[in-house]
């Protein structure tokens, strides 16, 4: 594989993940005039599984054997622990207290371990490493792994064969694995296509270290948008490389603006999507993001609780 993944990767890891995952649906919004993609309805609830897959299918024997261990805002973890339920793999999954207990239950109900480390990602991510440094467990990291990425780029590989006429793509953006995945298949494929990042403005990571161009450290707060809390990690060796190679461009959301794309989601297209996965949405009804005939819209995960989502709903 390249120091980065491209296009030739992510058509690998499709072929390497197969119908472990689900071939998404495209819809035709009425609370936004895009189109959908609606990885809020894959088999975990969110986009993660394919790289997840992705990463634990490459593994070698001896990895599977000394188990894994992942750092995660909910999803990433939810994602790995399925695959590694399915392999027969030991799996521990590292949190932050701010991780909604719905994420934390489906974790612990596949099987795998829960380390509730802090309270935010970075303590987390100390914990997963010290795990690898002390145990001899692999670390499938949540975004900066090129395996992960490939796996997440699958997403953009069928917007491109559903609708080829697509002409812009926008993408929930924090760690930047699946932007970046995203960009390098449908540029590969279209170098033309755009593709915008959305961000929460509670602790952009990913925003501010593109425009700065280096990591920036990110005070971790609490927002809609929890899957896309937290920093970049200590160290960063694709995700945002990629992301200021590949993406266009990057906005920012208030939290008024998701809670309003949640609901216009659950009202307009009966869609049940947390905050992370509603951004896209939120930049184009704030006006922030100008829609194009061929526009697509990530959707990337639906795991939220009844009453957090009832609240929301309602406002």
């Amino acid at each position: 594989m390249s120091d980065h993944p491209a296009l030739p990767d992510v058509l690998a890891a499709r072929e390497r993940i197969g119908d472990r995952v689900v071939h998404t649906r495209l819809l035709a919004s009425t609370a936004v005039p895009a189109t959908l993609k609606l990885e809020c309805e894959q088999v975990t609830g969110s986009f993660k599984l394919r790289g997840a897959t992705n990463r634990l299918l490459a593994m070698s024997p001896a990895e599977r054997a000394r188990g894994v261990v992942a750092v995660s805002s909910g999803n990433h973890g939810r994602a790995v622990a399925r695959v590694a339920a399915d392999l027969g793999i030991d799996a521990v999954i590292c949190l932050s207290s701010r991780v909604p207990a719905i994420k934390v239950d489906a974790i612990r109900s596949l099987g795998a371990a829960v380390v509730v480390a802090g309270p935010g990602q970075d303590e987390a991510d100390a914990e997963a490493r010290r795990l690898v440094a002390e145990e001899g467990l692999t670390l499938v990291h949540p975004f900066d792994d090129p395996m992960v990425i490939a796996g997440q780029g699958t997403v953009g590989l069928e917007i491109m064969e559903d609708r080829p006429d697509t002409d812009t793509i926008v993408v929930p953006m924090s760690g930047g694995g699946l932007i970046g995945g995203i960009a390098a298949a449908v540029k590969g494929i279209t170098p033309g296509v755009r593709v915008i990042g959305v961000s929460q403005d509670l602790g952009p990571a990913m925003y501010l270290s593109i425009r700065a161009g280096r990591l920036i450290d990110v005070v971790e707060e609490d927002t809609l948008a929890d899957a896309l809390a937290g920093g970049l990690g200590p160290e960063n060796r694709h995700s945002l490389e990629m992301c200021r190679d590949l993406v266009d461009e990057s906005v920012l959301v208030t939290e008024g603006e998701i809670a309003r794309a949640m609901a216009a989601l659950y009202r307009g297209d009966g869609l049940r999507v947390e905050g992370g996965g509603a951004v896209g949405v939120a930049a184009i009804l704030a006006g922030t993001i100008e829609p194009t005939p061929g526009m697509v819209v990530v959707v990337s995960g639906g795991n939220i609780g009844d009453e957090a989502f009832r609240a929301v709903v309602g406002r």
